[in-house]
C-alpha cells in the first residue's frame, strides 16, 4: 500500500438513536467516502428506522450501509467485518468495541475511538485507540498508551434557519426579548440536568429569564416531573443549530462530559457558555473562556445563572480553528496508517 493509496474502513456504529457520537461517527464517515476511501458503516436494524432520532438517514450516499439485528450485533457485526477484510476496522462505544475485541485478522487493523472512557473488558488488545481527551490516557495501561492519540473532536460550521430565533420563541411560548437559558443533549443522569433544574429554581431569576431544555433519553419523563412548568422540554430536535440560535447563553451541568461536542456547537452559534467543571469542559477550559462551576454543586450554577443573568453577555467568536474537520481528518488518517504499518 503506498502512503496515499485510499483506505477501506468499516466503522462499527451499533448503537439506537441519534446524539453526538453518533454524529461524530457518520461525519467522521462522510468525510472519508468523500476524500476517496472505501468506507462501510454498520449499524444495527434499530439506528436504521424510518423515524427521527435514527442514524442511517444522515449518511452519505457514498458509504455503504450495512444493517445488522438487534439481537447479537456485536457478533454479527463481526461476521460482516470478516467478509469485508477492511484495512481499518474503527468501533464506536460499546457494541462496536465488543464487535472488535477479540478478532484478529492479519489484513485488519483494529481500532476504537473513546467516546466515553478506557474499558479494559472492551478495548484491551485492540490494535490502537483515538483519545478525544488527554483524561482518557490516565486510565490505560501503558502498552495502550504507546499505540494510541488523542485527537479532539471536530465541528462543523452550520447555519441555523433564517427566522429560528423568533419561530421557536414564538411556538413555545418564549417571548422575543426574553434572556435564554438553554441545554442541548441526550437527557441522562450523566448530563446533571437535574442540577440544573435544582440550580435554576434556587436562582429565582425574573420572569423575563426562562430555561429551555432541548433532546430526549431516559431520564426525560422524571426531568419532566422535577421542572416547572414554565421550563420548555420540546423533546429531540433534528435541527440544534436552530435552538442555539434561540438561546442566549449554553448551560452544561454535566457530572460527566468525556469532550462535549455540544460545547463546540454552541461555541460555533457564537453563545457565552455555563458549564460545570467536567472532564471535558477542564479540556476545553482555555477556548470556553468563563470560569466552570463546581460538578453537582447546584448553590454555585445558580449563583452562576444569577451573574450571567445580570451581566446578559453578547454572543462572541471562540478561537476554533484546532477543532477544523479537515484537520482532525488528516490526523485520523495518519493514525490509521501509522497502525497498519505497525502490523
Amino acid at each position: 500500500m503506498t502512503a496515499d493509496a485510499p483506505l477501506s474502513i468499516a466503522h462499527v456504529l451499533l448503537t439506537r438513536r441519534f446524539a453526538g457520537t453518533e454524529r461524530h461517527a457518520v461525519e467522521l464517515a462522510n468525510a472519508q467516502a468523500a476524500q476517496g476511501h472505501d468506507v462501510t458503516l454498520i449499524l444495527r436494524k434499530a439506528g436504521a428506522e424510518d423515524r427521527p432520532d435514527a442514524i442511517a438517514h444522515r449518511v452519505d450516499p457514498r458509504v455503504q450501509v450495512v444493517v445488522v439485528g438487534n439481537l447479537l450485533s456485536s457478533w454479527q457485526a463481526r461476521r460482516v467485518l470478516k467478509k469485508l477484510r477492511p484495512d481499518i476496522a474503527h468501533a464506536h462505544l460499546s457494541g462496536g468495541a465488543r464487535a472488535l475485541k477479540g478478532w484478529r485478522d492479519v489484513a485488519t487493523a483494529r481500532i476504537a475511538t473513546l467516546h466515553i472512557r478506557y474499558k479494559p473488558q472492551q478495548h484491551q488488545g485492540l490494535d490502537g485507540l483515538i483519545a478525544i481527551a488527554p483524561w482518557q490516557f490516565e486510565d490505560m495501561p501503558p502498552a495502550m498508551r504507546e499505540r494510541s492519540v488523542q485527537i479532539d473532536n471536530w465541528t462543523v460550521p452550520s447555519a441555523p434557519s433564517i427566522d429560528a430565533r423568533t419561530r421557536l420563541r414564538d411556538e413555545f411560548g418564549i417571548a422575543r426579548d426574553a434572556f435564554v437559558f438553554g441545554a442541548l443533549g441526550r437527557v441522562e443522569a450523566s448530563k446533571g440536568l437535574d442540577v440544573l433544574v435544582a440550580a435554576w429554581q434556587r436562582a429565582a431569576l425574573p420572569a423575563d429569564a426562562r430555561l429551555v431544555i432541548v433532546g430526549q433519553g431516559g431520564a426525560w419523563q422524571a426531568l419532566r416531573a422535577q421542572a416547572p412548568a414554565d421550563v420548555v422540554m420540546p423533546g429531540f430536535t433534528d435541527v440544534p443549530r436552530d435552538w442555539l440560535e434561540a438561546f442566549d447563553v449554553f448551560v452544561s451541568a454535566a457530572r460527566s462530559e468525556p469532550f462535549g461536542l455540544v460545547l463546540l456547537e454552541a461555541m460555533g452559534a457564537g453563545l457565552p457558555i455555563l458549564a460545570s467543571a467536567s472532564e471535558g469542559a477542564t479540556h476545553l477550559r482555555e477556548v470556553i473562556g468563563t470560569p466552570l462551576v463546581p460538578v453537582g454543586d447546584a448553590d454555585a450554577l445558580a449563583t452562576a445563572l444569577r451573574a450571567m443573568f445580570e451581566a446578559r453577555p453578547a454572543r462572541r467568536e471562540y478561537p476554533m480553528q484546532r477543532f477544523d474537520i479537515d484537520d482532525k481528518l488528516a490526523e485520523i488518517e495518519a493514525f490509521y496508517r501509522a497502525v497498519i504499518a505497525r502490523g
